[in-house]
């Protein structure tokens, strides 16, 4: 989720998510107008390892945000690994 206004003058473009260390890198991007209301999304990924996982908020003015956080993966809990 990010906080914005979602005006038509600021609002969320985009949210990119991407985890470092996947063979393809790139997992998911969402694509937002000031019509969404709200910039916020909620997905499942597969990882094979504990990574980092980054997520990119594309807002309209050109500025992007970032957040990192660490995932967790337990072989043999059901993860890819």
């Amino acid at each position: 989720a990010v906080d914005s206004p979602m005006s038509a003058e600021d609002h969320v473009k985009a949210v990119h998510i991407l985890a470092e260390e996947n063979t393809v890198p790139e997992v998911a991007s969402f694509h937002f107008s000031p019509l969404s209301g709200r910039a916020e999304v909620a997905t499942r990924i597969r990882l094979f390892k504990s990574q980092f996982i980054i997520a990119v908020a594309e807002m309209s003015d050109g500025t992007a945000y970032i957040a990192t956080k660490r995932s967790r993966v337990n072989k043999g809990d059901g993860g890819c690994g």
